[in-house]
């Protein structure tokens, strides 16, 4: 009876509903998303990301899926983003198609395109090299893409908090020249970059199905081996990007 228990796991995982129709249904019906939900996951993945991935457990359990079937998430923070890249463009003074072409820039390639790459990366190697053999008792799991791209969405947020609003407030002393301005842009960037990926690990490591995960956690020491010789050699990271876009 065994092998015929693990072909029923197989047919099941096989068989799993698709996520994308009602998913994408729902991005034009605001009546049925959830915002204050939405909400409350944005402000804690700021401070208890944990709960957040706590509860995705929970998701697992009624709706028998790791990802969202809610697109709040995403639209709440495009939007985000609009106003966020809208900000900097008023503060410097660039023209109504600049800003236009800004925001686009910023929507779509920074935080869609490089959204899917990145997701479709982490789904790969999760699903090819981190999943444990499952034996013939167990259903077999794999990653959901929708999964990977919420994960990535999870770990942008915190970023976005840091490196849109918060440095938007800081631009006037970031910009500047010498060692201080340096060192706090510095200081920024390697801050946000690690969380982002301190979560992306969060994300995958509540997986029951995957092991060694902590590979994800990997670039954060390269990231702190690399902002020290940044600072030494009075790179400034927001005057860089910054000037990618503005005068």
């Amino acid at each position: 009876m065994l092998p015929t228990t693990a072909s029923k796991g197989r047919g099941a995982a096989r068989s799993a509903p698709p996520l994308f129709g009602p998913y994408l249904r729902r991005i034009v019906k605001w009546q049925q998303m959830d915002i204050e939900y939405t909400f409350w996951q944005m402000v804690h993945l700021c401070t208890s990301p944990k709960v957040v991935y706590q509860h995705t457990k929970y998701h697992k359990q009624t709706k028998n899926q790791w990802a969202r079937d809610d697109p709040a998430f995403i639209v709440i923070l495009i939007l985000f983003l609009v106003f966020a890249t809208s900000a900097y463009c008023a503060a410097f003074g660039e023209s109504a198609p600049h800003a236009a072409l800004t925001i686009i820039s910023v929507v779509f390639v920074h935080f869609l395109f490089a959204g899917l790459v990145l997701a479709t990366l982490c789904w790969f190697l999760t699903n090819s090299y981190l999943r444990e053999e499952p034996n013939s008792h167990v259903v077999e799991q794999r990653v959901e893409w929708l999964y990977a791209f919420d994960v990535h969405c999870n770990s942008f947020f915190p970023a976005f908090v840091i490196l849109y609003v918060l440095q938007y407030f800081l631009s006037p002393l970031l910009i500047a020249h010498g060692f201080l301005p340096a060192l706090l842009s510095n200081l920024l960037f390697m801050v946000a970059i690690s969380y982002y990926h301190y979560l992306n690990f969060l994300g995958y490591d509540v997986l029951p199905f995957l092991d060694r995960t902590t590979f994800f956690l990997y670039p954060i020491g390269l990231v702190i081996i690399l902002s020290p010789l940044m600072i030494l050699i009075g790179f400034n990271p927001t005057r860089y990007f910054l000037s990618l876009y503005f005068r």
